[in-house]
């Protein structure tokens, strides 16, 4: 599970960055996935991403992705998240052992992607897809137009 010092530290190593690149937008994002109320980052192992599967299994959960965006000179700080709710459908031990090996599950919070072989248990999703893969995209591009980062299209 993630820690609130995992998110802390991400926010700190991206407020590093802003100080590097003062003249430039900086955006980062983390996604955990929350089941019951548990949250699950990536797993620290294999025996890890059995058990989160396993967790997973036949039921839904939700994604949720963290987006700061600072701005240049680091003058302001926006922060926002998104959370989408998936279900998915009910994994044999023989279909989470060879998820696992893989390795596809080893670097996903979760233990699982949605765009690659996991796409095949995901039967609904409810809220924005690219928030499962890890970038709320359309969050970020709003977020972006606000602080005048880009122009209406």
């Amino acid at each position: 599970s993630r820690s609130a010092t995992g998110h802390r530290s991400m926010w700190q190593s991206q407020a590093a960055v802003a100080k590097d690149f003062v003249g430039d937008f900086i955006l980062g994002a983390d996604t955990i996935v929350i089941a019951g109320d548990e949250i699950l980052g990536k797993p620290r192992d294999e025996a890890d991403a059995v058990r989160m599967l396993r967790l997973l299994s036949g039921t839904a959960h939700q994604v949720l992705t963290a987006v700061c965006l600072i701005s240049p000179g680091g003058a302001k700080e926006n922060v926002r998240s998104e959370i989408t709710r998936v279900h998915m459908n009910g994994l044999s031990e023989a279909e989470i052992a060879a998820y696992i090996a893989t390795l596809e599950p080893m670097d996903k919070a979760g233990a699982y992607a949605i765009q690659g072989i996991a796409s095949k248990w995901i039967f609904k999703i409810e809220g924005d897809y690219s928030n499962v893969v890890g970038l709320p995209v359309a969050l970020v591009y709003q977020m972006l137009r606000e602080a005048g980062a880009l122009e209406a299209a």
